[in-house]
């Protein structure tokens, strides 16, 4: 479903404004109904996936994550010596967000990893700088808890440049921390670099291993030594409960999603600063509220079309896509002081197409004038026409005020987003529709609908056996008509056609 495209114009129903909510008949008799018209399509051409369909087999499966206590493992260094290199080298995969530029990550950022069968939680941190201000302060902050939340850390030194003063400060406060510590030489491409990363043996922290995170050179035996580093038990990481709910926080840049994520947090988790942009890498954090765990993640601000952007913005952007697939449900930031943009307008629709339960939060709302709200309520229910359906809640993210409004709307929508109608329901739904409004003549022909079935949730996915092709417009009426029954608050829904014709005899 495309959630932001305008209305057909040329479709109009007769009293499809204001139309009162569909009086089913008894349940009763759902089920004689459900086999009298399964009994009718024996008449049509069906296919072996029409069959299953029919039966009741869900199209997916979905089976929630399961508990882990990982030991954890910490990737630390200064800036620009190649921590999310040896990072994406480990995980076997571009996850961290990489540049030939310092200051490219700032959060603390977990990926689940493995290495000879040990699994691990490995974190990349911002680079670590003593006596720095403002957003490079915060981001040596991140990699300070980092280390204190670690069970061993990976220290990360640039072999071409030696052990700078910088790195003499990170050993100082390796030191304080206690944790076991596994020496990367990093930046060995070749023989002729083993005498660099010897000299770091100065450091005091054992063996150095050359390595060369770009080429893969030496990760080997790094991974072996740090692996036997870590306790078999973490003694800092939690176990994560059986299927917490996982939300993404969404929107364009400096909208306040960082603010949001260490408000409901109670703590500084990820790095705030009113420069756009900030976060980069998708930052997952598990946090409880009212005794409920949820995975909140903060993600990138996302600017324009992916396609027109480029480095770290780039692979933020990519990141923030797949943080919201990965997620259940997403909550839309929206900044209330300013029109709604096309970029608010494109995450919206980035969140329907794939499929996710939607939450849209109008932040620094408490900067708003009294008398300016109620004609900006009036202007949002303008701007968001496509997504009615979409709960709304007004917060601030700075202050905290209405944020306890965000888990009810949460769990309306993914109980939608969950939500089952019987086969015999949704049929008698269909029917009591169709009398009331058929589908109109085109080219002398009604198509009539045979049978209709949910094939699948998360989001709720309707499939409809027809004898012809069902207009645009009318498919949007019966799912305008399916919400005013049947709730579907903050789930998208998608219906789709399946045309068939009767058997040759």
């Amino acid at each position: 479903m495309g959630a932001m495209t305008e209305t057909d114009p040329d479709f109009v129903l007769p009293g499809d404004a204001g139309d009162p909510a569909l009086v089913l008949p008894d349940e009763s008799g759902d089920a004689d109904r459900e086999r009298a018209l399964r009994a009718g399509l024996a008449e049509y051409a069906l296919e072996d996936d029409d069959l299953a369909l029919i039966d009741g087999l869900d199209e997916d499966e979905l089976g929630g994550p399961e508990a882990t206590a990982w030991p954890v493992l910490a990737v630390v260094g200064r800036p620009n010596v190649g921590k999310s290199t040896l990072v994406n080298r480990i995980l076997g995969r571009r996850e961290a967000v990489v540049e030939d530029m310092p200051g490219v990550t700032r959060d603390r950022v977990s990926y689940p990893a493995e290495w000879a069968g040990r699994r691990f939680t490995l974190v990349d941190t911002g680079g670590w700088e003593v006596d720095v201000a403002g957003i490079e302060a915060r981001v040596a902050q991140q990699a300070e808890v980092a280390i204190a939340l670690a069970d061993a850390v990976l220290f990360v030194v640039d072999a071409t440049v030696g052990a700078t003063d910088t790195d003499e400060q990170v050993v100082r406060l390796l030191r304080r921390a206690g944790k076991p510590v596994v020496l990367c030489a990093n930046k060995v491409d070749g023989p002729a670099g083993e005498a660099d990363a010897a000299a770091l043996w100065a450091l005091g922290l054992g063996e150095p291993f050359p390595v060369s995170a770009l080429h893969g050179r030496g990760t080997g035996d790094l991974l072996e030594a740090a692996v036997d580093a870590l306790p078999e038990v973490s003694a800092h990481a939690k176990p994560v409960p059986d299927g917490p709910r996982r939300v993404a926080l969404v929107g364009r840049p400096n909208v306040g999603k960082s603010s949001l994520l260490n408000k409901v947090l109670g703590t500084e988790r990820v790095v705030v600063d009113a420069t756009a942009g900030t976060t980069r890498d998708p930052v997952d954090e598990l946090v409880l509220l009212k005794g409920v765990p949820w995975v909140f993640v903060d993600t990138a601000g996302i600017r324009r079309r992916v396609h027109q952007t480029s480095g770290p913005d780039f692979y933020a952007s990519l990141r923030t896509q797949a943080a919201i697939e990965k997620a259940e449900v997403a909550v839309v930031l929206v900044d209330a002081s300013a029109p709604l943009t096309e970029q608010d307008t494109r995450v919206i629709s980035q969140v329907v197409d794939a499929g996710r339960a939607l939450v849209i939060a109008y932040n620094k709302w408490d900067l708003m004038d009294e008398d300016r709200r109620p004609y900006l309520e009036r202007e949002i229910d303008k701007d968001l026409v496509q997504v009615q359906w979409a709960p709304r809640v007004n917060i601030s993210a700075r202050t905290g005020w209405h944020t306890d409004r965000l888990v009810p709307a949460l769990e309306r929508s993914l109980e939608s987003w969950d939500t089952r109608i019987s086969t015999g329901r949704l049929n008698a739904f269909l029917g009591e529709l169709v009398a009331a409004h058929p589908h109109p003549l085109r080219g002398g022909k009604q198509p009539r609908i045979l049978f209709a079935t949910q094939a699948s949730t998360r989001p709720p996915r309707f499939v409809i056996f027809t004898t012809g092709f069902l207009d645009p417009g009318y498919r949007r009426y019966i799912e305008r008509r399916l919400r005013e029954t049947f709730g579907f608050e903050g789930s998208p829904i998608s219906i789709s056609v399946r045309v068939r014709e009767k058997r040759r005899r």
